[in-house]
């Protein structure tokens, strides 16, 4: 009885200890937009990006480390081929992506906007794909800037970013 108690108490201190390291490690890396420096480049295309704050888009990686573009089009460019631009990186090194909502030019977080493609308004880039909070939103971007199609983040494929 006493050896099964024993046992027990070791696995109960040990799940605690890597539980506690497990939350110190999730604490490490914040999970919200980083500030873009003046010096940060388009990881596509090499465009400084603090030059176009309206359109600024960041992926960050679990490691603390982060890329910026300057456009969602380029992030986009970038997620669907991450080891094309950074090698040492795959997608499920990502904590977040984000890019500024067109009528907040506020961060948002990618995956839940919509993302209106062949508009009349251009970005740093000239074409992009302009993000949106919501579907209805999305759908009066269109009556007012034109457009082809809306996609949600999961829909948009490398054919889309031409």
């Amino acid at each position: 009885m006493k050896k099964r108690l024993g046992k027990w108490l070791l696995l109960a201190v040990m799940f605690s200890a890597v539980s506690s390291v497990g939350a110190g490690l999730s604490y490490a890396v914040e999970k919200k937009p980083v500030e873009i420096k003046k010096g940060d480049k388009c990881q596509v295309c090499g465009m400084f990006v603090s030059a176009y704050p309206r359109w600024v888009a960041q992926i960050l990686f679990k490691d603390g480390s982060y890329a910026a573009f300057d456009g969602p089009k380029d992030m986009f460019k970038y997620y669907l081929n991450v080891g094309k631009y950074n090698p040492s990186k795959k997608q499920a090194d990502i904590l977040a992506i984000y890019v500024t909502e067109y009528y907040s030019a506020k961060s948002a977080e990618a995956q839940g906007l919509f993302y209106v493609q062949g508009s009349d308004v251009n970005g740093p880039m000239g074409a992009e794909l302009v993000p949106v909070m919501t579907m209805e939103k999305a759908k009066e971007f269109m009556k007012d800037h034109g457009g082809r199609k809306i996609l949600k983040f999961e829909e948009v494929q490398a054919g889309d970013l031409k």
